[in-house]
């Protein structure tokens, strides 16, 4: 993977499920039949937008400038009990360690950490039902069918946390980039002069048996856990590493000694995640070949110039892998599938005083073609009473004669 400005790891993503199709109201036209029964088919339902973790896709690049992904909307029913097409699913593909934040609090939706997971982003709205569907003893000829649903639309924050067995951790300039260019196939862009690197950079590394991902992570800053400079979009990027490596720069234009940046570089990585102290860590001197001194006798030193200690370190690096793969439980075959929770019903307060139910079940139950009709609005009392809107109505605190408003409609509150 060489350098290159054409990653991505943060976006953000639109998505519109497709709108469920109108059920119909129609009724059979037979010879000699002067009023057949009801024979409306119902609407098909709207396409779903998955989120899907696909490992041919390396970052979120796709979502820059055209944020936008949409389903087809289900068409509507016709008479004969001719159903409505449903609409096409969408799969949206992202990176295998993808996760989605709700955009007005931040909070995790999904965390789409192996390829194949996959999330409902958006759910289609369901078809409405033909008037046939309402036929019982009591209503022979209902003269009324359901609207189709609207389909989820919504704005989410996507952003990628690298999936690497080693994470290179350091200041800028301390090597990494050299590095990971002498042990792997990457070629990130080189230069002796700090922040060249300003997005990670994936190699793997195969030594003896064992092959591994290393990431070199864009150089940290003090500052960086509390956010300053790039730190949060670098920093994310170690969550995942079985392994750190921590490069100490041991040239006389480090700036500080090499114990000061060590500490300094753990006391970040503490800050920004208490859990990363307690991962395999190797503390290594880099820039071997410029040594200013400060560093310990016999303790880990590399120069991806001359060479010099490069193989013991990735020998190294191969073994604590081996070892933190073989303490992990073994990986699950099943594919993550995330899907929201089923929503009720809720009733609040309006500002008005007036009170509003909310839930996608009370939606539905009075999107109907023509509710003007009294064996409509008798179908719907009896599926709002079904769902505990009258419950829900009196616990809120409700009284006879206040108004409630249900999607576009008004009601008058009247307790049983």
């Amino acid at each position: 993977m060489s350098g290159s400005a054409a990653f991505v790891d943060e976006a953000q993503i639109h998505v519109k499920a497709g709108n469920g199709g109108a059920g119909s109201v129609s009724f059979r036209r037979e010879a000699h039949v002067p009023k057949g029964g009801p024979d409306g088919g119902d609407g098909g339902r709207g396409g779903d937008v998955w989120l899907v973790a696909d490992h041919n896709v390396s970052s979120l690049l796709a979502f820059r400038d055209h944020p936008h992904r949409a389903a087809t909307a289900g068409t509507h029913g016709s008479g004969s009990g001719r159903h409505g097409r449903a609409g096409a699913d969408v799969e949206v593909p992202v990176p295998a360690g993808t996760v989605v934040r709700d955009r007005a609090d931040g909070r995790v939706l999904a965390d789409l950490a192996n390829p194949g997971d996959r999330w409902l982003a958006a759910r289609g709205g369901q078809g409405g039902r033909g008037n046939a569907r309402f036929l019982n003893n009591r209503r022979r000829a209902p003269g009324f069918a359901e609207q189709g649903e609207v389909g989820e639309e919504a704005y989410y924050d996507v952003e990628l946390r690298l999936m690497a067995d080693v994470a290179l951790v350091g200041f800028p300039n301390s090597g990494k980039s050299t590095l990971i260019a002498a042990i792997s196939a990457a070629r990130p862009r080189v230069a002796a002069y700090p922040f060249t690197t300003l997005e990670p950079h994936l190699g793997v590394v195969v030594y003896d048996d064992t092959d591994f991902v290393v990431a070199d992570i864009p150089g940290l800053i003090e500052g960086a856990s509390e956010g300053r400079g790039l730190g949060h979009r670098f920093l994310r990027h170690v969550e995942r590493a079985r392994v750190l490596v921590v490069l100490v720069d041991l040239g006389a234009d480090a700036g500080r000694a090499p114990a000061e940046q060590e500490a300094v570089l753990l006391d970040e990585l503490g800050r920004y995640d208490p859990s990363l102290l307690a991962r395999p860590r190797v503390v290594v001197g880099s820039r071997a070949d410029l040594d200013a001194g400060g560093w310990p006798a016999g303790a880990p030193r590399v120069s991806a110039v001359t060479g010099e200690g490069v193989r013991e370190l990735v020998g190294v690096m191969a073994g604590r892998v081996d070892q933190a793969r073989r303490a992990e439980p073994p990986p699950s075959a099943a594919v993550v599938v995330h899907r929201p929770e089923p929503e009720g019903v809720r009733v609040v307060r309006g500002d008005d005083g007036s009170f509003v139910v909310a839930g996608r079940p009370a939606l539905r139950a009075v999107a109907l073609n023509d509710i003007t009709t009294a064996d409509a609005l008798a179908y719907v009392h009896h599926r709002l009473k079904r769902l505990g809107v009258d419950r829900a109505l009196a616990r809120a605190g409700a009284r006879e004669g206040d108004i409630v408003h249900i999607g576009g409609f008004a009601f008058t509150y009247e307790p049983d």
